[in-house]
Parts: C-alpha cells; sequence; structure tokens
C-alpha cells in the first residue's frame, strides 16, 4: 500500500473557528466546515507528513479510535477534500509548485 501526502489546495481559504476550520474554495465560493476530527487532519497536512503518520500521532491519540478505522476514515475524507478541489492528494511528498 503506498504512502498518501495531503497538503491544502492553494485555491481555498481557511480559517479556524472554535474546534472547526471553515475551508472556502475561491474557484466556486463553496463552503466547508471541517469537524474537530478532519481540522485537526487540516492542520497537519504539510505534504511531507504521510497521512497514515498523522492518524497515529494525531488522530488516533486524541480521538481514542482504532487506527486502522482511523486511517480509512481519514483516507475516504481526503479523498472527498480532493474531489472539492480543496487538497491535493499525492502517492509522493508534495512540493510547494506541486499544489493545484
Amino acid at each position: 500500500m503506498s504512502e498518501k501526502y495531503i497538503k491544502p489546495s492553494r485555491d481555498i481559504a481557511a480559517r479556524m473557528l472554535d474546534d472547526e476550520m471553515i475551508v472556502m474554495s475561491v474557484r466556486d465560493s463553496a463552503v466547508y466546515s471541517l469537524n474537530a476530527t478532519a481540522s485537526v487532519i487540516w492542520g497537519a497536512a504539510d505534504g511531507s507528513t504521510p497521512l497514515r503518520e498523522i492518524v497515529a500521532s494525531k488522530v488516533v491519540p486524541q480521538f481514542d479510535v482504532e487506527p486502522e478505522i482511523a486511517y480509512q476514515d481519514a483516507l475516504d475524507l481526503v479523498e472527498a477534500l480532493a474531489r472539492e478541489g480543496i487538497l491535493v492528494v499525492a502517492d509522493h511528498p508534495i512540493k510547494q509548485q506541486d499544489s493545484a
């Protein structure tokens, strides 16, 4: 299984409000509200840390969830956000110029 790397798209604006991340697509002005778990993943999306490591070090300890279940849920989430164009997902570390 290949690693997944994630990074916010350059085509978004994002702000943290309480424990939720609010993300707006500058392409179509769609607004997304990320729950606490998704906000933790978003905050760690640096393009160089594998998603599996983000889940193991940030999500599992904070939310007391099984690692494999947390990883699969995180993978589903990041793929959905990538389809909306607000997150970049790759099988390799993402350099700044690789961001969508």
